[in-house]
């Protein structure tokens, strides 16, 4: 399930810290938890037995003049995009809570206290195809894409998209992710093709985004953009991955994913 929802900057401060991916998870956060009970109520009257928060969001679309650690507003109208893995049934549901509402991204030194001043449910492709209709498609990262394996520490090694790794990371994950909504023995069975495919000119551009900035649980991450990812999937299993997110991180804006181009199998 797709949105694109609007802000607008309130009052004089229009200064955002770079690193704004946490802040502004942490406000959908808020917004999802205070509508938690009525989510879940909405959930049991629709017939769905449970709601899992699985979403992501790209980067920020708007006018910015970045100078160091710091983006400036220069338009106070800014973007972005949003997906939630929920049934169809949320549309209005997700359309209600976030309307109107108050959006703070800040981090110790500066921010932009934002309203959503409209959030526009997308289409979705293949609406008349069956859940298990294969698709294959290709995928654009809209915000980096985070993938790792874990060294001896504990602590991921991020890896470059030219690294064999990167995919067998990518497929590993979203696997879990189709475990963690469906089951074990779908997710087993699913088969998930993938391969990273590059322009011919530009290489893959990293980011590096910091996690919890200037606290002590901050935490660094680096993602990739400026690829394309070809996946070849059950319909049910290529939503899933586009509303989730690629990769790791993606409830803190990393990992989102449109499609640029599609070959219909019929």
């Amino acid at each position: 399930m797709k949105f694109k929802v609007t802000l607008e900057q309130q009052g004089a401060q229009g200064i955002l810290p770079i690193n704004y991916q946490y802040p502004l998870s942490a406000a959908i956060y808020k917004i999802l938890n205070q509508a938690d009970q009525e989510y879940a109520k909405f959930l049991h009257s629709s017939g769905y037995g449970k709601g899992y928060k699985f979403f992501t969001f790209s980067d920020l679309k708007g006018k910015f003049k970045i100078k160091n650690d710091r983006m400036h507003l220069r338009f106070p109208i800014v973007s972005f995009h949003i997906n939630f893995h929920l049934p169809k049934a949320s549309k209005n549901f997700i359309k209600g809570i976030f309307q109107s509402r108050k959006i703070e991204v800040f981090d110790k030194l500066s921010g932009v206290s934002f309203e959503v001043k409209n959030i526009e449910a997308l289409p979705e492709k293949f609406p008349d195809k069956k859940d298990m209709y294969i698709i294959d498609e290709v995928l654009k990262p809209y915000s980096p894409i985070v993938c790792g394996v874990k060294n001896d520490r504990g602590n991921y090694d991020f890896l470059h998209p030219e690294n064999d790794l990167f995919l067998d990371s990518l497929l590993y994950n979203w696997q879990q992710k189709i475990q963690a909504n469906y089951d074990i023995m779908t997710a087993e069975s699913a088969l998930l093709n993938a391969e990273v495919e590059f322009y011919d000119k530009g290489k893959p551009r990293s980011r590096l985004v910091t996690i919890k900035s200037g606290t002590p649980a901050e935490t660094k991450i680096k993602g990739f953009l400026n690829f394309k990812i070809r996946v070849q999937a059950e319909k049910r299993f290529v939503q899933l991955l586009q509303n989730c997110g690629a990769g790791l991180y993606n409830a803190q804006g990393m990992g989102y994913v449109q499609s640029i181009k599609t070959k219909q199998n019929d």
